[in-house]
């Protein structure tokens, strides 16, 4: 692990870390950007803008910490509904970032993964994610899953809809129906589920993310905006995290 960019806080935390209790894949509901900027009199974009700048800084954290797999909520299908320009701004993200930092993610053997109807995106977002998806579709390392375009119930409706054609061409007869075949319909269906979702500025709610992958994810929400997000907030989430107990419906003895 390279602690070389911690501060002194923060490598005292680490120091409380349970390794053996990591969670494997940690969810990021990214939300706050727009209040952030908002407070410190900036343009909504600007606080998009420094919200990657936080993306950035916890991709190169997880990897250090060896966290298999993390997701980051960038785009919601609901998402549509802000203004154009708001929209045009967070949709070229994805294009800003990938550009920037796809060495990078290649050298540390970091696998990028996408999550949404990637039909439905602007050519440039879509072909700077593909771009992505193929330099690293080699890598070995953690997980790097955008969702872009995402919307859980969407997607539910998409594997719902995927498996009834199944059926009726023949190839799937009710009875074979179960969760495992279902999941295999997920956007989803090359990770493990979240063990932790995480949100940023003080909302408590989904938000239509990952519904049936977060059955029985553990939450931690706090009120810090996302674009001020650090490793050392990531370190407590995980610290919280380790000090349930999950029983994923059963009994704890």
């Amino acid at each position: 692990m390279s602690l070389e960019k911690c501060t002194a806080r923060e490598k005292e935390m680490l120091g409380y870390i349970n390794w053996e209790k990591m969670p494997g894949h940690v969810a990021f509901i990214m939300d706050g950007n727009g209040r952030w900027a908002r407070e410190k009199k900036m343009p909504r974009v600007e606080g998009h803008r420094q919200g990657v700048e936080a993306l950035r800084e916890i991709v190169s954290f997880s990897s250090d910490i060896n966290l298999r797999a993390v997701t980051f909520y960038a785009f919601s299908t609901e998402n549509w509904r802000r203004p154009s320009s708001e929209v045009d701004f967070l949709l070229n993200l994805p294009e800003v970032y990938l550009e920037k930092d796809l060495p990078e993610l290649v050298e540390n053997n970091i696998k990028i993964t996408a999550t949404g109807e990637m039909e439905g995106l602007p050519t440039g977002t879509r072909s700077a994610i593909e771009k992505a998806l193929e330099k690293t579709s080699k890598n070995t390392g953690m997980i790097l899953n955008l969702a872009v375009n995402y919307g859980g119930r969407a997607e539910i409706l998409r594997a719902v809809r995927m498996m009834a054609e199944k059926a009726k061409q023949g190839e799937l007869s009710p009875g074979e129906m179960d969760e495992k075949l279902f999941e295999g319909y997920l956007f989803t269906s090359h990770l493990e589920d979240p063990d932790l979702i995480i949100r940023t500025s003080g909302e408590q709610r989904i938000s239509n993310f990952l519904l049936w992958q977060a059955a029985y994810s553990e939450f931690w929400f706090t009120s810090i905006y996302w674009p001020e997000f650090s490793r050392l907030h990531l370190i407590k989430a995980i610290l919280e995290y380790q000090r349930r107990k999950r029983r994923f419906g059963g009994v704890h003895t």
